[in-house]
């Protein structure tokens, strides 16, 4: 009997355990498909991408400016006068003390006549004394008295002589005389305008760089000069001057050069563009523009890490330090290492972690240019 009921058990148990296991595949599978719809697997994002190559980039500081005399000048009376004569012609170029205008001085040349013959007589009058004196046939006091008068006839000859130098009006430096502005026979005040008198060779070159330029600029460095009234010409100064101190509105620094102008092709106040080459930055990390995401936080870029044979890898935002902008492109000196891929375009719409896939293009694309020749203009 109990054998028969052990032969009719096994299979039960058998079934039991099929049963069993049948359902437990269901349930896992019910759960599977539960936690699939849940967490529905994400396709690759596609992203543009460059590789940070080191690269040499050779820079150069661009700035506007503009052009001043080195000398300039409004001349000018330095007293009242009738103009008697005009001696230049409006844009005429003229050596320094060349005589420009003259006022009459009638009445100050006869006061001078006069004077200088006081003066002789009043040295003719102490040479006696001098000679008396030390005889006894004539007081010491006397030869003081001739002393003083002899002094006071000089000093009223070469007052004259200056009022009289003050209606001759003579060029201070050599330049070009502008636009004349006295007719002849115009009575003049002290301080009215004739003409300017401008120094053209050379000229200054004034113009302004951010203040984190200062460690780059040096005295004596070669500045190329363009203006737009000269096409095609490329003119060459030297920094003179780099001022001692920083503006504290704009931040900026001005800087001044000189600059030949032999030919007087270049006039002051010409509106100018400057360029001031830099030596080359070596092992520079340079992305584009579009590779740097801007927040309060500050800049970060994205990086594509532990990408397979087919450009698929998981997105990583990590910060980095910019440098200067050159065009297009800008200067990563930190958080960027040779050989990492950072995302060009589509990291915008990146979530944390994402998986991305490099783009086709991307994956193909030729190496690029071992030197980046770049212009930073200043703001």
């Amino acid at each position: 009997m109990s054998t028969a009921v052990t032969r009719h058990a096994k299979p039960i148990a058998i079934s039991v355990i099929g049963l069993v296991v049948v359902f437990g595949l269901l349930y896992t599978w019910r759960i599977s498909r539960s936690g699939a719809a849940e967490h529905p697997v994400m396709p690759a994002i596609p992203v543009s991408t460059i590789r940070a190559d080191p690269r040499g980039v050779a820079e150069e500081l661009q700035a506007v400016g503009s052009l001043q005399a080195v000398r300039e000048v409004m001349v000018a009376p330095d007293t009242s006068g009738r103009v008697t004569a005009i001696n230049f012609e409006a844009g005429q170029v003229i050596k320094e003390g060349t005589v420009l205008v003259q006022l009459y001085d009638a009445p100050e040349q006869a006061d001078r006549t006069a004077a200088a013959a006081k003066a002789d007589f009043a040295q003719l009058q102490l040479r006696r004394s001098q000679e008396l004196a030390p005889t006894g046939a004539e007081p010491r006091e006397l030869l003081e008295q001739r002393k003083a008068e002899a002094a006071q006839a000089v000093a009223a000859v070469r007052q004259l002589d200056a009022r009289i130098q003050q209606k001759t009006i003579r060029a201070p430096f050599s330049g070009q005389i502008g636009i004349r502005r006295i007719n002849p026979g115009q009575y003049l005040t002290a301080g009215d305008a004739i003409a300017t008198l401008t120094q053209l060779d050379p000229l200054y070159v004034n113009f302004t760089l951010p203040q984190q330029d200062l460690p780059r600029l040096t005295s004596g460095a070669s500045v190329q000069v363009t203006v737009d009234a000269a096409p095609g010409q490329v003119f060459n100064a030297r920094i003179s001057t780099i001022e001692p101190r920083i503006d504290g509105e704009t931040r900026n620094i001005v800087v001044q050069a000189l600059l030949p102008n032999a030919d007087r092709t270049l006039k002051s106040g010409m509106y100018v563009t400057t360029r001031l080459a830099l030596p080359a930055t070596t092992n520079a990390i340079v992305l584009p523009l579009t590779a740097i995401q801007t927040s309060a936080s500050g800049d970060s870029v994205v990086l594509v890490q532990g990408a397979n044979e087919e450009g698929v890898g998981k997105a990583v935002a990590v910060p980095v330090t910019t440098g200067r902008r050159l065009g297009d492109d800008i200067l990563v000196t930190q958080g960027v290492k040779p050989g990492d891929t950072v995302v060009t375009a589509g990291q915008n719409r990146l979530p944390p972690g994402a998986t991305v896939k490099i783009s086709t293009a991307a994956l193909s694309a030729a190496a690029t240019p071992s030197v980046l020749s770049a212009t930073a203009s200043a703001q």
